[in-house]
């Protein structure tokens, strides 16, 4: 174990060497960094929240929308089902969580069961070829019930989390905020920590608004004021102020629905300087869209966001292109803050800021400045115990520990990992993990140099009855590491993964390193006796 040869003292050096370059764009500033290649530039560990500033944010999925949203659904498709059955019924009454219909021919109860069992959606695991049917449906004499099972809205609720911490995720990386940390809290609950936010109410905007889009015809035959809709229409506000009506009466039939978007840009009208949003259908959107648009010519088309009406437009002609404008009181960022929403997507439930937090720059500055002091401090009193302890070796070991911690460094600018303060205090906590192995060492070498052997022996005895030690300590603690990164979310992560970084590259520098120090010692001096 004390041979090496020439090759594998370059590859240790070489290691050392590119550890130091790719740790080296931490330390440089914007404007060095600008005149280097991007490449390498872009290998920087990003500070977290609690470093950096910016905003800590606790949604809460609102499952009494999705709730809400599948009973109306089920009520107008009960109206339907029913009709073409030939089902004749009365007082079909939407409640919480169900639907009552009354039969009003006694022999027709089974069929109008079976008729509403076929509109039961399969949600769950292996919803598309398994799952299960979210409708309990029963008869009570002439009464017949579809009620939303409990393991369907069980079901329900961890589908629309999932969904919700996808879109709120490609919302945020749509407005360019570096490292967020996206991840689900609870059973309804999802935490968005966003580093460096100057402006946590615009994100807050984005996040709160569902951005559900639909393409609806206005009915031409009510009038929003006297206050009631017709059946199978709606009141719902327009949001364009004093530019137009107050409210107009929708259809509640989605014409066309705003999930076959697949672009939307925000641009100026070049004939009348205001703000539009541009968007673009997929093939299925489009063929809908020029249908409808071709069958209703002269009449209203109402683009309707969230329940309100963003603008009402006559068709002049059959739109086939699958491409249209939505304009209205747009503002530049209201603008580019709705395209961001259609793009990313429609929540599939409305989000609740339950709990908002602010962690300004110089909070973030002064944490910085104690971690780096306690990092310091931490390394010089390890440094001071292995010196007074073990002499040379010690010093050997000093020099391996300095050698990890910018190895370390390097590993977590390569894969351009956020630092946060359980990241700077895992760092900490790595400096006297890293020590052990070589305490390890110097101890088997001074048993074996007291039982008189000689000193090349004493060192070959040494690492050789130490290393599975080593190997068997430092394994057991990775093994935990990797747990708490499974199990762990934000920050507990962050934890984690600086210590197995650590833990490796003491591996490196406690084994490798230290014993090709004492090797190039021991080759020029030949010392009779060892300094521990």
């Amino acid at each position: 174990m004390l041979y090496f040869a020439r090759w594998k003292i370059t590859l240790i050096l070489a290691v050392c060497v590119a550890g130091v370059l790719l740790s080296l764009p931490n330390f440089l500033s914007r404007e060095t960094l600008s005149a280097l290649p991007q490449w390498y530039a872009q290998n920087r560990v990003s500070l977290g929240l609690d470093l950096r500033g910016g905003s800590h944010l606790l949604l809460e999925v609102d499952m009494s929308a999705v709730i809400r949203d599948r009973v109306e659904t089920l009520v107008d498709s009960t109206r339907t089902q029913l009709r073409q059955a030939n089902i004749g019924y009365t007082g079909l009454t939407p409640g919480d969580r169900s639907v009552t219909v009354q039969v009003r021919d006694p022999n027709q109860v089974e069929e109008a069961v079976r008729q509403l069992r076929q509109l039961a959606v399969r949600v769950g695991s292996g919803a598309l070829g398994g799952g299960v049917p979210d409708l309990d449906v029963g008869a009570s004499g002439s009464t017949v019930t579809a009620t939303l099972s409990d393991q369907a809205l069980r079901d329900r609720a961890t589908q629309a989390v999932e969904q919700s911490i996808e879109i709120v995720r490609r919302r945020i990386d749509e407005t360019g905020v570096a490292e967020p940390i996206i991840a689900r809290q609870g059973t309804d609950r999802i935490l968005v920590q966003l580093p460096g936010v100057e402006d946590p109410d615009r994100i807050k905007r984005l996040l709160g608004t569902t951005a559900k889009m639909t393409f609806r015809l206005v009915d031409p035959n009510a009038d929003p004021t006297v206050g009631r809709a017709p059946p199978g229409s709606e009141i719902l506000p327009s949001t364009e102020g004093g530019r137009g009506q107050q409210s107009y009466v929708i259809r509640r039939k989605v014409e066309v629905d705003g999930a076959n978007l697949t672009n939307a840009q925000a641009s100026m009208n070049s004939q009348t300087a205001e703000w539009i949003v541009n968007f673009e259908f997929d093939s299925v959107g489009a063929r809908r869209f020029a249908e409808v648009t071709k069958a209703n010519v002269g009449r209203p088309f109402a683009i309707v966001l969230d329940n309100k009406v963003i603008s009402a437009p006559v068709i002049r002609e059959p739109i086939t292109g699958g491409r249209g404008q939505i304009s209205g009181n747009f503002t530049a960022q209201s603008a580019n803050d709705l395209a961001v929403l259609l793009r990313a997507g429609a929540l599939p439930a409305p989000l609740r800021v339950i709990e908002e937090r602010t962690v300004g720059p110089d909070l973030g500055a002064d944490s910085i400045r104690a971690g780096l002091i306690s990092v310091a401090v931490g390394f010089v009193l390890v440094c001071v115990y292995m010196i007074a302890s073990y002499g040379l070796f010690g010093i050997f070991a000093c020099l391996a520990l300095l050698v990890n911690v910018v190895l370390t460094l390097a590993a977590l600018s390569v894969l351009q990992a956020t630092l946060t303060l359980p990241g700077i205090a895992g760092v900490l906590l790595t400096l006297g993990l890293s020590v052990d192995a070589n305490i390890l060492i110097n101890e088997r070498i001074r048993e074996e140099a007291k039982k008189g052997r000689t000193v090349f022996a004493s060192m070959e005895a040494g690492y050789h009855r130490a290393y599975s030690t080593i190997v068997d300590a430092n394994l057991t603690t990775v093994i935990k590491m990797a747990l708490l990164f499974i199990f762990g979310v934000g920050t507990v992560k962050g934890f984690a993964v600086t210590i197995t970084f650590g833990i490796l590259t003491s591996m490196f520098t406690a084994t490798v390193l230290v014993r090709l120090m004492m090797v190039v010692w021991l080759r020029r001096t030949k010392p009779a006796a060892l300094p521990v």
